[in-house]
């Protein structure tokens, strides 16, 4: 089986869940997506968000590939770019992080790593463009908000909470610790990338 990794562009765009194509929860303020879902434009939003990201920033974005079958993405900004961090009560991100926003595995190939290599590309390709830590606000306790990961899950993959709270704790990856993990990775890739690796310059360490 052939598996990649790659930058999340408007070229391959389409190739997210058609529920994140259309969610603007990070992207815009409460009140801004809220117009936005029910004027029908919260797509056209969305795909004008991550163009200015791309412009100004530059990559916010991985997607994974089995087969040439998208399986798995994350998207990440500085919180500049990130209007809805500031109504969680754990804000505001720390100066020398990018947020992390939100990343989803198909249920068909959970639990097999992949969550963990794409936080790990997300932290290589921060420590390239000087940022020091990702960070990300969790949720905690039985009804889930769609668009905040678990606290759980962002513990299983190495966060550590730096500002608690009852209900959205912030939680942080110092992006270089992950140069750690790399023996771990390594035996993740082999089995989960098969040795097919199409962007050898995208891999996670």
């Amino acid at each position: 089986m052939g598996r990649r990794i790659v930058p999340l562009t408007l070229d391959n765009l389409t190739d997210l869940p058609t529920t994140c194509r259309s969610c603007v929860f990070w992207e815009l303020d409460p009140v801004s997506a809220k117009a936005a879902v029910e004027s029908g434009k919260a797509e056209l939003e969305k795909e004008s968000w991550i163009s200015a990201v791309l412009l100004e920033w530059g990559s916010c974005g991985r997607i994974v590939y089995v087969d040439e079958i998208p399986v798995g993405y994350v998207l990440y900004a500085p919180p500049a770019y990130v209007p809805r961090s500031l109504a969680f009560p754990t804000s505001p991100v720390s100066p020398d992080a990018v947020q992390l926003m939100i990343s989803r595995v198909l249920p068909g190939y959970q639990r097999q790593g992949l969550g963990r290599v794409l936080v790990q590309t997300v932290a290589k390709d921060l420590v390239g463009r000087g940022f020091k830590a990702i960070e990300a606000f969790g949720a905690v306790g039985r009804e889930v908000p769609s668009c905040v990961l678990p606290a759980e899950h962002l513990l299983a993959v190495g966060f550590k909470t730096v500002r608690p709270h009852h209900r959205y704790p912030r939680l942080r990856l110092e992006a270089r610790t992950t140069l750690s993990w790399k023996g771990d990775v390594e035996v993740a890739l082999e089995r989960l990338l098969g040795g097919a690796r199409k962007e050898p310059a995208l891999r996670p360490f």
